[in-house]
């Protein structure tokens, strides 16, 4: 099976549409399209994953801190 497209995967995780990540990109929506159909540079590839990376990490600090304030409520 082939691995889902950086550009929809990111979307996806995000949930955000394509032109709203093209607006987060500075870019237009029909670069982004291109991008989903597997025409996408380097640079771009490593913006999108920085950005995946980047909610993941944040989530996972949001969880380490509400567990840190609850702790301290104990």
């Amino acid at each position: 099976m082939k691995d889902e497209n950086i550009v929809k995967a990111t979307c996806r995780e995000l949930g955000i549409t394509q032109k709203e990540l093209g607006d987060m990109l500075d870019v237009p929506q029909p670069t982004v399209a291109r991008w989903a159909n597997g025409d996408i540079p380097k640079m771009a590839k490593m913006a999108l994953q920085l950005m995946t990376e980047n909610r993941n990490l944040k989530t996972k600090l949001d969880t380490i801190r509400k567990a840190r304030d609850l702790i301290n409520t104990l």
